[in-house]
């Protein structure tokens, strides 16, 4: 059975990916300032698809779901993230309010999937609620309210993605993230055109700035693609109640980045809020884990004796016990 805890080399793997994921907000603010927002993202999405996707094989599931995952999961959360950011949502603050993302997909995955939430979970969205609701009040002048509705609305989309992916379970996260990437970039280019004008898109395409042609590359190539990667790898070797608490490094790594890089300092009311919704995802992942294991002890104790083969296959799936949860495990906060 595999262990609970990491061992210290994918414990560090799994940090750096929470720090890449943190990070990344920093590289989309510098990308923000010369390409407009839906362009940006437009972009983003050609990199991590080509050539990927002639490299990468297709998810073993219908194109309906690989499409309605890239609508919500990419297309919806990104696209009102870049818009949210690009209106003048702080890129620290920005992944602390997507952890948002966790007790929404509980809700969500309550009543699409009939999967039933604890006591323990229920307490842990209310907690998370609240801080998200003192997050709002308590916000600074740097923090205007409507991005920050857009990024509770992307943290919305992105939970439905996460009920989707449930539900279709494909057996690589990677070929997902990649073939449903294929959904972001016409569209959005359309919605480029259209909002942002013409002349815009003309402007960044035909007047590249090496900056953001950075940052692009920076958030498809180790945010998406490598960040993801890792990430896969870890949650394929280990329980992902083992592996899902590192994404609340993500929140702690942007807001450090922010203050380094872009001199952003949350107020105290934003970061009493940040804990509650922090302690809120806690419950909503760790008892989880907690219900679990009761249910593993519970049949183990009831069942009859089974043949070593038997037992490998209903350990086999505890690496997969908290997934939907693992929103920041790829195409989320990257």
């Amino acid at each position: 059975m595999p262990s609970a805890t990491l061992p210290a080399r994918d414990a560090a793997l799994a940090t750096l990916v929470a720090v890449v994921w943190g990070v990344n907000f920093i590289a989309i603010d510098r990308g923000l300032a010369s390409v407009p927002p839906l362009l940006f993202v437009a972009l983003r999405f050609v990199l991590v698809c080509f050539p990927a996707v002639f490299l990468v094989p297709r998810p073993a599931v219908p194109w309906r779901l690989v499409v309605t995952i890239g609508l919500f999961m990419s297309l919806g959360q990104f696209a009102l993230v870049y818009v949210a950011m690009h209106l003048g949502m702080p890129a620290g603050l920005t992944p602390l309010v997507l952890q948002s993302q966790v007790l929404l997909t509980v809700l969500f995955s309550s009543v699409a999937l009939r999967e039933r939430p604890t006591r323990g979970q229920l307490l842990g969205v209310l907690v998370g609620a609240a801080g998200l609701a003192v997050v709002a009040v308590g916000r600074g002048p740097h923090a205007p309210l409507l991005p920050l509705l857009l990024v509770v609305a992307a943290a919305t989309s992105w939970a439905i993605g996460n009920v989707v992916a449930r539900h279709a379970r494909p057996t690589s996260g990677l070929s997902m993230v990649v073939w449903s990437g294929l959904v972001v970039p016409v569209p959005l280019l359309a919605l480029s055109l259209l909002g942002e004008g013409p002349a815009a898109v003309s402007a960044a395409v035909t007047h590249p700035d090496l900056g953001a042609l950075g940052s692009a590359a920076f958030t498809a190539y180790l945010a998406s693609l490598l960040g993801y990667g890792l990430w896969n790898s870890l949650l394929a070797r280990h329980p992902a109640t083992a592996v899902v608490p590192f994404t609340m490094l993500v929140p702690v790594a942007g807001i450090a980045a922010a203050w380094l890089a872009l001199g952003e300092v949350p107020t105290a009311t934003e970061l009493t809020g940040g804990l509650m919704l922090l302690a809120g995802v806690a419950a909503a992942v760790l008892l989880s884990r907690r219900r679990q294991t009761s249910l593993r002890r519970a049949a183990t104790h009831t069942a009859a004796p089974v043949t070593g083969a038997a037992v490998g296959a209903s350990a086999a799936p505890e690496g997969a016990v908290d997934q939907r949860y693992a929103g920041c495990s790829g195409q989320g906060a990257s």
